[in-house]
């Protein structure tokens, strides 16, 4: 956070008097400051996450020109891989924190340690998986029922894989601590360049080398491996004036683990109700399941705006309470609030006008594009909701407040299940199971915002 902001918050927390007397100016400057730097971690973060989407289709097209089960199997064992790593993003939300909250309390060593804690925990973590991964892969992929042409397909990239999930872990940790050290721009032009070498080396590996699907797992694995030693080096060399040592602390690397056990609950009970929504719509049928999944993929590339403004918040938030500013931190939720709420309401009114210019893109089949025009109304109500939602995620996140979310990710999930249990029982539809979500995320909303009214969360110094 830019000095002058801090500077601006120390005068109003420790001159009320002057603050009074100055109100007006004092009033236009803040939150012109806080949207600056919410605007400057932002804008980056948003192309780190727009990013791996893009590079995800350019694998799922060159594979796509193998053949229809060679694709099949991409789809089975990236969705195993994704959702395994996916569940590990509170290495990410973890260390971005922990690493702001440190930078914020002027305890840089103290950051300088934590960043080393967080890049072991990550390829510690990272080894298991791959490890248990290794051994369960075949019963894993036989859960998803592939054709038998796809199986040995999905087998082949899931085993290679199983390589570079060590490197993809540390690279989420790495981000974390560049997002927290107030650097969001590296981690961009690492996704961007490291993209790019991606589709290069799969070109190659899969056409020019003739290896197929396993061509593609091999530069996907490489990649990984390159990402995570490039920005391990940059993480180091930022660390270097601090003198920390650099070698696996058990017990630093035990408390962070512990710290972040929280975090990975919240992002649990995320994936159990995307999961839950899966599988109910899978049984009301094809048509249902397609377009579900089709929804699933366009809210996905919906949720970048505010996901970009979740990262802000957690940055923003935890350097405030590391300092000590209560108020700032207050403000700054605030702001980051309204950014969310407008960013959602933009993207509702952008998607119910271009929807039904949109259906015809998205499929040909006629029922499933029946199913689209409505299913993508009730997206579009939700997307004001979610907007909130991702920010009040960042706020907590940065406020080292993950107990409250993992405890708020429980409830509404204990609320949300039967809720999709009646829309199975009943065969309600793809727009009463999307309605049913909406209620999920309503109820994650209630809870989320009767914390903010609180002042529990506002707790400062280096630990939460």
């Amino acid at each position: 956070m830019s000095s002058a902001l801090f500077r601006d918050q120390r005068c109003k927390d420790r001159s009320p008097r002057r603050h009074r007397s100055n109100h007006g100016s004092t009033e236009l400057t803040a939150p012109r400051g806080i949207d600056r730097e919410i605007g400057r971690l932002t804008l980056p973060a948003f192309g780190a996450l727009a990013a791996e989407p893009i590079f995800l289709i350019s694998d799922t097209a060159i594979i796509g020109h193998l053949g229809t089960a060679q694709l099949a199997g991409l789809g089975v064992g990236s969705a195993i891989l994704l959702n395994l790593v996916n569940l590990c993003l509170f290495l990410t939300f973890s260390a971005t924190a922990s690493v702001a909250r440190s930078i914020g309390s002027g305890n840089p060593r103290r950051a300088a340690t934590q960043v080393v804690d967080s890049l072991w925990l990550a390829a510690s973590i990272g080894v298991l998986l791959a490890l248990c991964l290794g051994l369960f892969s075949s019963k894993l992929i036989s859960l998803f029922d592939p054709p038998s042409s796809a199986h040995g397909y999905a087998r082949s990239y899931l085993d290679i894989s199983l390589a570079g999930i060590p490197s993809m872990l540390v690279v989420l940790a790495a981000t974390g601590c560049l997002r927290g050290l107030g650097d969001a721009w590296t981690p961009l032009k690492v996704a961007i360049g490291s993209g790019l070498v991606n589709i290069g080396l799969n070109v190659i590996l899969v056409y020019g080398a003739g290896l197929g699907i396993a061509g593609s797992a091999l530069g996907t694995a490489i990649t990984q491996t390159l990402t995570a030693v490039w920005l391990v080096l940059l993480v180091v060399e930022r660390l270097r004036p601090h003198e920390v040592s650099l070698l696996p602390d058990p017990r630093g690397v035990r408390s962070v683990g512990v710290t972040s056990f929280a975090l990975f609950l919240r992002t649990l009970t995320l994936r159990v109700a995307l999961l839950a929504m899966t599988y109910v719509a899978t049984r009301q049928g094809q048509v249902a399941l397609a377009s579900h999944q089709t929804c699933l993929t366009i809210s996905g590339l919906m949720e970048l705006p505010a996901g970009a403004l979740g990262v802000a918040a957690q940055v923003i938030v935890g350097r405030s309470l590391g300092a000590g500013h209560t108020s700032l931190a207050r403000q700054a939720a605030s702001r980051a609030l309204r950014w969310g709420l407008a960013t959602g309401a933009v993207l509702a009114v952008v998607l119910v006008a271009a929807r039904q210019l949109l259906v015809p893109l998205l499929s040909p089949d006629p029922a499933v594009r029946h199913e689209l025009v409505a299913v993508l109304l009730v997206l579009a109500l939700l997307q004001p909701i979610g907007g909130v939602l991702y920010v009040l995620d960042g706020v907590f996140i940065g406020a080292g407040d993950g107990r409250y979310l993992a405890l708020a990710g429980v409830t509404s999930l204990v609320a949300f299940l039967p809720l999709l249990a009646l829309v199975l029982v009943f065969r309600g539809g793809l727009v009463a199971l999307w309605f049913a979500l909406g209620a999920y995320l309503l109820a994650r909303l209630a809870t989320l915002l009767t914390r903010l009214r609180s002042d529990l969360w506002l707790v400062t110094g280096a630990a939460a």
